[in-house]
């Protein structure tokens, strides 16, 4: 991020932007999107966060597109955050860690986001691959949909919210990490005010709703506090709505870039 600018871009190939692009909704159109994506943006955003579901829903010639996706943007140098929310429990968890975090793996990213909602505990497997692999992971924690507060928000017999639990198990895992540890969560930047919780958790803050959702870099001091020195701004539709002419899209992820780094206080 010192290097490329503040931002994280998705690969999002909604059947929306497919058509936006002039591209069909099938296999030839997916894989003409996010080769494009990639040869725009890989040699210089810091972070690229494929979608695994716009891949999945192509079946196995589609994932054999999100493969070949990630392998050419690591290689340009970008970070691969693999967005799959994956969440199970004993080897059911463990298989999906070792399809993400294996460095072997045919889908191995830098991170994955993963759900804690069948209790922290379940995502041992995971952590424990990451910590291996030396990759990390983003706990969903305080999401922007509407839907999640009725879970993240519900009140466990000490007093603590549940959000507020996966946040502590998160500095946990991050405790000693310097200057940072790999174990992030993600929070909303559409939230407001969030200085009831403590975001200080010795780790990334994957921030997604800037842009399309409604939330602009300006919010971000006011959602994180101190801890927005630790965010990882995420940008979706906004980058990818200014494609397919590739320097529209290199335009658009180094405005968003420009605007995140004039918002945050210097890292």
């Amino acid at each position: 991020m010192d290097e490329r600018g503040p931002l994280c871009v998705g690969i999002d190939p909604h059947a929306s932007l497919l058509a936006d692009w002039g591209l069909g909704d099938d296999i030839g159109g997916l894989e003409r999107f996010s080769r494009a994506v990639v040869d725009a943006l890989a040699d210089r955003v810091a972070v690229l966060k494929p979608q695994s579901a716009f891949f999945e829903r192509f079946g196995s010639r589609g994932i054999a597109v999100l493969e070949k996706t990630v392998e050419e943007a690591r290689a340009a140098g970008a970070l691969v955050l693999m967005d799959a929310k994956r969440g199970d429990i004993g080897s059911t968890m463990s298989a999906y860690a070792e399809t993400f975090l294996r460095k072997d793996a045919p889908l191995f990213a830098d991170a994955l986001t993963v759900s804690p909602y069948l209790g922290y505990g379940s995502l041992r497997p995971a952590v424990d691959l990451a910590r291996q692999s030396g990759c990390g992971l983003f706990v969903l924690a305080l999401t922007s949909n509407p839907e999640g507060a009725e879970i993240q928000h519900a009140v466990r017999s000490d007093g603590s919210t549940v959000a507020a639990t996966v946040l502590a198990r998160l500095a946990a895992e991050n405790a000693g990490a310097d200057p940072l540890g790999s174990f992030g969560a993600v929070v909303g930047a559409t939230l407001g005010d969030l200085s009831a919780y403590d975001l200080g958790i010795n780790g990334p803050l994957l921030a997604p709703g800037i842009g399309a959702q409604g939330a602009t870099p300006r919010d971000l001091p006011e959602v994180f506090g101190a801890a927005v020195r630790n965010v990882v701004p995420n940008v979706s539709r906004g980058v990818l709505r200014a494609g397919p002419d590739p320097s529209a899209l290199r335009s658009a992820a180094t405005r968003f870039a420009d605007e995140v780094r004039a918002a945050l206080p210097s890292r």
